[in-house]
């Protein structure tokens, strides 16, 4: 029987950290979707102070021809072909968390940044039914290596999760006992749909 909880993963961009981990858990079964919370999505470019911005409607395939395009070797031995190619089998473009009116049971964000924004936005929305949603930050550095581990602790932290026979009252002790034996602290708060 494939997992019920409903995941979000949000990182600033929709295309390292949370992508990743959302291609882990689609091949587990979980019901995940990802998003960025940037005004744009920014991928490097030639030099730190020249990355590449797009918006959020560009699709993968589009990012992908463009840096092809630019510099293919560049990009190349940079990795971000690569991602971009992971990126569109899984889905056709970035997405914002902020555009995005879906409830979830639990949103994973990969940076407290991130978690301050995600926090302020459910925030900030009227709240209609009332439903809540966990959200939870897991510290991930924004690398290949980093988001794949990431990814494996993110995925392991929703199987824990979800054998949970009831989430909302046991979730505190369930994450102070995956932190135990992660070693890793998390952010947590509870929000209202």
């Amino acid at each position: 029987m494939p997992p019920s909880l409903r995941v979000a993963v949000v990182c600033w961009s929709n295309q390292n950290r949370s992508m990743e981990a959302h291609n882990f858990l689609g091949k587990r079964g979980f019901r995940v979707r990802s998003f960025g919370t940037g005004s744009h999505v920014k991928l490097p470019g030639p030099s730190p102070d020249r990355p590449n911005v797009y918006d959020y409607h560009t699709t993968y395939e589009q990012m992908y021809n463009d840096l092809v395009s630019k510099d293919k070797d560049f990009y190349t031995r940079k990795g971000i072909l690569h991602m971009l190619a992971r990126n569109k089998r899984i889905k056709p473009r970035p997405e914002r968390f902020q555009d995005c009116n879906d409830p979830f049971d639990l949103i994973l964000t990969c940076d407290e940044r991130v978690y301050d924004y995600v926090v302020e936005d459910l925030n900030a929305r009227e709240q209609e039914t009332f439903q809540l949603v966990h959200v939870i930050n897991v510290d991930i550095p924004d690398n290949e290596e980093e988001a794949t581990l990431g990814a494996f602790v993110i995925c392991k932290l929703c199987q824990c999760l979800q054998k949970s026979l009831d989430l909302d009252d046991e979730i505190s002790e369930l994450l102070q006992e995956f932190e135990e034996k992660s070693g890793r602290t998390f952010l947590h708060t509870v929000c209202f749909y």
